[in-house]
């Protein structure tokens, strides 16, 4: 009998939650963003839950009217490096801009975390968003999206050619015959490109799991294209079910017409949860969190999300449509699901703030343990998602009523593991250890 198909869940830790008032709680750690004991917390709750990895964003740049002025960040790679000595199964996985980093600089960074890991490295790779991030690495402003993609698409042939430099045996470490390497193990990489010359081999040997796992989160066409042609699994956006649907069986097509199969790609939207014993305290947990917003900075982030301003607008009256996306020149998934919130929900300003206090516009499920697991496989079984990357509101708390309420839920229904199948981030995503190119 074919084993039967389960979850896979990472959580996305963001500062001390994923609503933009979470620090403004009485009970929120966010005097704890900058202490690595907080963080290292939250990856011990999520391998208590089984889930595949825990997962940061990265950005290069502070912008207040993005930011909402409510947090700041340790650098991923660095926190996750101190994560891997406090956890032994769950995945570790940083974003790696390919507009700002080098393939080589990137290569080794996540190559020596694989190591200090034991295999459990993973990266999403991104071409970032904001000309603000541009204007700290020395340019004025990014290059324009079909340059970006073009330079992410090189930047991923050279880390796999780097991480491939070294053979599986290469290693040697004979002290009777003296020999310590395999010199014809390991290869240069002689890359001569449009936007990286790289010669190699890479200065760290083999990756434990072979390879760190492939990333990618793009919603844009090219986005999607990256990720069929390299992605092992996919952040995405959905709104809803039938947006889920939608980019899945596209991503999925794109997978099978790059002679992939669309089966080794984990396909994981934001999932948003208030959870609660209770519909009614689930609901009074979203309720207590959107009394604290800051109405202005939410404003603000709306007009970055969209290019539009907001800042006269009646609370109370309902939003216009949306220009085509194809006039946004800014995160194009981000501003495609406002779209949809607008032409579905014909929110209000007010309420439209309230759906995007969150995960800024991922799917979001309120209420028992239940209701939860009862739609999670609604999506799950209809094909429009693998799993989820759950955003939690607050953390520690949303995280620890997921894993201690949810969880255990979806195992009942034999929809999620147990206990991790072997010790690396593969291991977990069932996606094989790579062969050498």
């Amino acid at each position: 009998m074919a084993e039967q198909r389960t979850l896979h869940l990472n959580a996305f830790l963001y500062g001390v939650g994923h609503h933009s008032a979470a620090w403004r709680h009485p009970d929120s750690c966010a005097e704890r963003i900058g202490d690595i004991s907080f963080f290292e917390e939250l990856a011990r709750t999520a391998e208590r839950g089984h889930l595949d990895a825990v997962f940061f964003a990265d950005g290069h740049s502070v912008d207040p009217e993005y930011t909402a002025g409510t947090t700041w960040f340790l650098e991923p790679l660095t926190a996750l490096a101190a994560m891997a000595r406090a956890t032994e199964r769950i995945g570790l996985v940083t974003t790696v801009s390919s507009s700002f980093y080098t393939p080589f600089h990137a290569a080794r960074l996540l190559a020596s975390l694989d190591h200090i890991s034991s295999g459990r490295a993973g990266a999403n790779i991104v071409t970032s968003m904001f000309d603000t991030e541009a204007r700290n690495h020395g340019f004025d402003r990014l290059p324009d999206h079909e340059e970006r993609y073009s330079r992410a698409e090189e930047f991923i042939d050279v880390l796999l050619a780097l991480w491939d430099s070294w053979g599986e045996d290469a290693l040697v470490i004979d002290r009777s015959s003296g020999r310590y390497l395999d010199a014809g193990d390991i290869s240069r990489v002689d890359h001569r490109g449009r936007f990286f010359r790289v010669d190699g081999p890479l200065t760290v040997p083999r990756c434990v799991q072979g390879r760190p796992v492939l990333f990618q989160a793009g919603a844009s066409d090219a986005g999607r294209t990256l990720a069929a042609r390299h992605a092992e699994a996919v952040y995405s956006v959905a709104w809803d079910l039938p947006a889920a649907v939608e980019y899945a069986s596209d991503v999925r097509a794109r997978i099978a017409a790059a002679g992939r199969d669309p089966r080794t790609v984990a396909i994981l939207p934001g999932l948003v949860t208030y959870v609660g014993r209770t519909e009614e305290e689930a609901l009074a947990k979203k309720a207590e969190l959107d009394a604290l917003l800051d109405v202005d900075a939410a404003i603000a982030q709306l007009g970055v999300f969209t290019g539009q301003d907001y800042t006269g607008h009646d609370l109370d009256a309902a939003v216009a449509d949306l220009p085509p996306v194809e006039e946004f020149t800014g995160p194009q998934g981000r501003y495609s699901t406002v779209q949809r919130i607008i032409s579905s929900r014909r929110p209000t300003l007010r309420e439209l703030l309230g759906y995007l206090a969150a995960g800024g516009g991922h799917a979001t499920m309120i209420g028992t343990p239940e209701t939860i697991a009862d739609r999670i496989e609604e999506w799950f079984r209809s094909g429009a998602c693998d799993g989820f990357n759950l955003m939690c509101p607050t953390y520690p708390a949303s995280l620890d009523d997921f894993v201690d309420l949810v969880v255990p839920e979806l195992q009942r229904r034999n929809l999620f593991r147990s206990e991790y199948p072997g010790t690396t981030l593969r291991d977990s995503l069932g996606s094989g250890r790579p062969t050498v190119r």
